[in-house]
């Protein structure tokens, strides 16, 4: 008797442990990146059901749109209906009242998770955080069969930096208007809010400009090394820009002037400065050199340009209508772009005569302001009088970035031995370049920007940014090689504090995102720092 009653409390026993939800990973070795605030694991484990669904509470449409981001997350691998509504559901998005922030809180217990914040853009976050919680195997886009557990806990997070940015360089190679969706895609689960689009440059100018069209018939069609270039329509570029908002992403254009401008200056010659002779012809400049060959009362267009030497182009600085035409594409910027900045470029003029070329930027900032804009530009732009708002982004000289602190301007962090993805990541790589440094993903990882260079302090800093330049990268595989792990890294340095950043823990945490990258296809580089 004895014996059977051993038998039945042990069938009892097994008939409740199997309704329970299966033994989840610690949330601290689930693989979160960024690394939160705050991360605390308990006993016990949440699992997702074929009854699941999102509960909303608060209004709005971003409310619903972030949503049906996360049901439309989780569908594809499990096979769950998820529906959305206001009524009742166990993963629970609720804006909550007050200062509207980034600021977010994951709370997941046995039955429920919820996911609160004063912002929708604080609840994307969360919900990025969550995704990240359950096991790799949810990036499939087919139905998996798999144990969709999290670990009870609690998460507190919130960005050490209001701008935490990536750059994608579209001028020297023209990149396609899916491959940036899929750039935006990839930064949005990083919780990245600036994509800086680098639109012109000496090979080719991206934007479509009405009042100018020969910048894009002339100037756009080619890049790098000779083959077909292309550009962004107005329509094109209003589409990556409510690509990016519903991904609570703002887009910087940038028009890089006064240098770097040959694409422009080979569209219209009255841009070019050239060269007044004395016996009253004007010769044309052409990649930095006097064209004894053009000789005219007139300025003459430069010849295009499809090398990746810098520094030869200038616009004619002491001219009205190259006021006139920076007036117009500003305008037509502005109004095709809702975010705060526009960037001015300002970097490597290197013919530009040094008043002339104060003065040029002086009188850009205040064409910037005229239509309610502030100015980014590179760290160069600090030698001038900076506009109150505008911000320098240091990538070169610290003395340049302290000019602009003086002034009481903030700081966009970039420095190229740490940030630039297209520096090689060591003397083997097959793509990029190596002018500022190779960038290792330690490299990339292990710096403080608060800390890099001293005068520079935290509250001087807006933010950091990661720029991607394209003169060795053609499309999506050589973008994906390059940024991927070391822009994981970089998010990491821009939302996470120094205090929590750790790199052994990094090293374990990006080796189960490659996991989810080999999921999702993306063919990231495979350092042999990180035991994948």
């Amino acid at each position: 008797m004895k014996h059977s009653f051993q038998i039945i409390a042990a069938l009892v026993a097994f008939s409740i442990s199997s309704c329970q939800a299966p033994n989840a990973v610690p949330l601290d070795q689930t693989g979160i990146i960024p690394i939160p605030s705050f991360l605390s694991s308990s006993s016990g484990s949440f699992e997702l059901s074929s009854g699941s669904s999102v509960q909303l509470v608060g209004s709005g449409e971003d409310l619903k749109r972030v949503g049906n981001y996360l049901a439309e997350n989780l569908r594809p691998a499990t096979g769950y209906d998820i529906p959305v509504g206001t009524d009742t559901g166990d993963l629970i998005l609720e804006l909550v009242a007050g200062e509207a922030s980034e600021k977010y809180s994951v709370e997941i217990k046995s039955d429920w998770i919820k996911i609160s914040s004063t912002s929708a853009a604080g609840l994307y976050y969360g919900m990025q955080t969550l995704i990240k919680a359950f096991p790799a195997e949810i990036e499939n886009t087919s139905v998996v069969d798999y144990d969709w557990v999290v670990s009870e806990g609690k998460i507190e997070d919130e960005p050490e930096f209001a701008y935490r940015g990536a750059m994608l360089d579209v001028a020297r190679h023209f990149i396609s208007m899916e491959d940036v969706k899929h750039y935006i895609d990839q930064m949005a689960s990083l919780k990245f809010n600036f994509l800086h689009l680098h639109l012109t440059d000496d090979q080719g100018w991206r934007i479509e400009i009405k009042s100018w069209p020969k910048l894009t018939e002339i100037g756009g069609k080619t890049e790098v090394g000779g083959t077909e270039g292309g550009f962004f329509t107005q329509e094109d570029y209003a589409e990556i820009i409510t690509y990016a908002a519903e991904r609570f992403i703002t887009v910087v254009p940038e028009i890089d002037m006064p240098g770097h401008t040959n694409a422009a200056l080979a569209s219209y010659g009255e841009l070019n400065p050239g060269v007044n002779l004395p016996n009253g012809d004007f010769a044309t400049m052409n990649e930095g050199k006097i064209d004894f060959d053009i000789l005219d009362k007139n300025p003459q267009p430069a010849e295009i340009y499809t090398g990746i030497e810098v520094g030869f182009s200038t616009f004619a600085t002491n001219k009205e209508i190259t006021y006139t035409f920076v007036e117009d594409v500003i305008r037509e910027l502005v109004e095709l772009t809702p975010g705060p900045y526009i960037h001015i470029g300002g970097d490597e003029s290197h013919v530009t005569e040094k008043e002339d070329y104060i003065y040029f930027i002086e009188r850009v900032q205040e064409i910037v302001s005229k239509y309610g804009k502030k100015s980014i530009g590179w760290d160069e732009i600090a030698t001038a009088k900076l506009s109150p708002g505008s911000v320098a982004q240091f990538w070169a000289l610290e003395e340049n970035a302290k000019f602009a602190i003086e002034q009481g301007n903030q700081i966009l962090m970039s420095p190229a031995k740490r940030a630039y993805l297209d520096m090689q990541y060591d003397s083997t790589s097959t793509l990029g370049l190596h002018w500022a440094a190779y960038i290792e993903l330690d490299d990339a990882y292990n710096w403080d920007p608060a800390t890099y260079s001293e005068g520079i302090n935290k509250s001087d800093i807006l933010g950091v940014e990661a720029p991607l330049w394209t003169e060795t990268i053609t499309d999506r595989a050589d973008i994906e090689y390059m940024a991927f792990p070391r822009l994981t890294a970089l998010a990491e340095v821009a939302w996470s504090s120094n205090e929590r950043r750790n790199w052994e823990d990094f090293q374990k945490r990006i080796a189960i995102q490659g996991k989810r990258w080999d999921i999702k296809g993306v063919g990231f580089y495979r350092s042999p720092k990180v035991n994948w």
